[in-house]
């Protein structure tokens, strides 16, 4: 089984994959994978929002649980959504920890920034696991002007250096850097004991996250730093104009799809 620990001390790189409900999970789990996400990008790749700050803490929880419930190995990490931490240091903590004690989470990820170096470091205290994330944090992406590459000038990437190092020091288990240089992320791994996870930040990283949707092939869109192993949707397509197809011609349902009880006496 994966741990917090677990992933300090392993050699091959590490792997994360999103993953909103408890089927999704379970293929993820069974197929080997470290880390399941449950990220608030479900709010795009699930729940049907423009981003994720729609996304709340009840659906985060609900669906954490589910997919908990359908995980054995792997490490479940709960996203902390949009105004659930950050911005009263008690409520963030107690939120934090209802992710572990009601969802069954076994960590949780926060969009970090300067302010959430004290908060990593008191829910650390307390016995909760955090998984920090700089560079592209989608929460802030109405500051951010939109989805754009972070710390490509000297000021900005130093900045991503600094906090990378202060959330390692206040206790965090790991660091997803997001949608920045690779050899600014090479940098970070290169400075920090914790493992880097990379989603768009190159191959230097100690591991790499994508969203479910993109690497599956589910979604009609995919980042360009993400690769799709799949065509799940034309598969889905496939099967769907099938259905509807075979229900229209009246293939569908056969004799072998029905039951008829002969002991039944007249019924009509």
């Amino acid at each position: 089984m994966t741990t917090t620990r677990g992933l300090w001390e392993r050699e091959d790189p590490i792997t994360m994959l999103t993953a909103y409900d408890a089927p999704t999970a379970a293929i993820v789990d069974e197929a080997g994978i470290d880390v399941v996400l449950v990220g608030d990008s479900m709010g795009n790749a699930a729940l049907g929002y423009d981003s994720t700050l729609p996304v709340t803490f009840d659906e985060v929880a609900g669906r954490t649980a589910a997919v908990a419930r359908a995980t054995e190995d792997a490490l479940v990490v709960a996203d902390m959504p949009f105004l659930s931490f950050g911005v009263d240091e008690a409520e963030s903590v107690r939120n934090a920890g209802r992710l572990l004690k009601e969802a069954n989470a076994d960590a949780v990820k926060i969009e970090s920034g300067p302010h959430t170096v004290e908060t990593t470091r008191r829910m650390t205290e307390v016995g909760i696991p955090v998984m920090a994330h700089l560079g592209l944090t989608p929460q802030h992406v109405n500051r951010l002007g939109g989805y754009t590459r972070q710390g490509t000038e000297q000021d900005a990437a130093e900045e991503i250096i600094d906090l990378a190092g202060a959330h390692a020091d206040a206790g965090a288990f790991a660091l997803v850097l997001e949608h920045v240089p690779a050899n600014l992320a090479g940098a970070v791994t290169e400075a920090l004991d914790v493992p880097t996870i990379g989603i768009g930040a190159g191959p230097d990283c100690d591991g790499q996250v994508l969203v479910i949707n993109d690497a599956v092939g589910l979604g009609e869109w995919s980042p360009p730093f993400a690769k799709r192993f799949g065509d799940v949707r034309g598969e889905m397509v496939d099967a769907v104009e099938a259905y509807e197809a075979a229900v229209t011609s009246g293939e569908f349902p056969a004799e072998e799809h029905s039951h008829v009880e002969e002991e039944l006496g007249d019924l009509y």
